[in-house]
């Protein structure tokens, strides 16, 4: 069967600083008209950073939820950047660390269904500290966790965004195969 939906009209609603919205009018496969509220997003980028059975964490404030998260170090693309230049500048500005090793762990559609934003996952190796450089509207605290309750914090629910239970569990599967778990 064929699953592609042929666009026959945009109608441009929002273009933001993060953002653009559109209302699509597609051509389903059977021949039939539908609607498609969109969201069209540069993308993202986030990084496990392990060292010595540890990893960083930041802890901040996210708007859409009205609270707490805690979450991979990670951060917007501007468009056409190159994701791994985006997850060494964010690893840096975010933590205060650079890797000596990234292995890319994949990507991952946050919400397919609307929205067009992809986040690229990396697990640093190698880490040094340096010093942390945050955005001016960024305030977060950086956490040193150990992998194992890292671990815990996904399984028991503790963690609740997606791209930091994805790249811890991905991380865990890596790290064991090259024992260092």
């Amino acid at each position: 069967m064929i699953f592609e939906e042929k666009t026959v009209s945009t109608n441009h609603i929002f273009k933001g600083r993060v953002i653009d919205v559109s209302v699509d009018t597609v051509l389903l496969p059977d021949g039939k008209e539908a609607t498609r509220e969109l969201v069209r997003h540069p993308g993202g980028v986030c990084v496990v950073a392990y060292q010595d059975g540890f990893i960083y964490l930041v802890k901040q404030y996210r708007k859409p939820y009205d609270e707490v998260t805690i979450e991979l170090p990670a951060g917007k693309l501007e468009y056409g950047e190159d994701h791994f230049e985006a997850g060494k500048r964010e690893l840096l500005e975010e933590t205060g660390v650079v890797s000596k090793e990234f292995i890319y762990l994949g990507k991952a559609y946050v919400s397919p269904g609307f929205c067009s934003e992809t986040i690229h996952i990396y697990l640093a190796l190698g880490l040094e500290k340096k010093e942390q450089n945050l955005d001016e509207d960024e305030f977060l605290d950086v956490l040193k966790v150990s992998f194992d309750d890292a671990v815990k914090m996904v399984m028991q629910g503790e963690i609740h965004d997606a791209k930091t239970i994805i790249g811890i569990l991905k991380s865990e599967k890596i790290l064991r195969e090259k024992k260092m778990l």
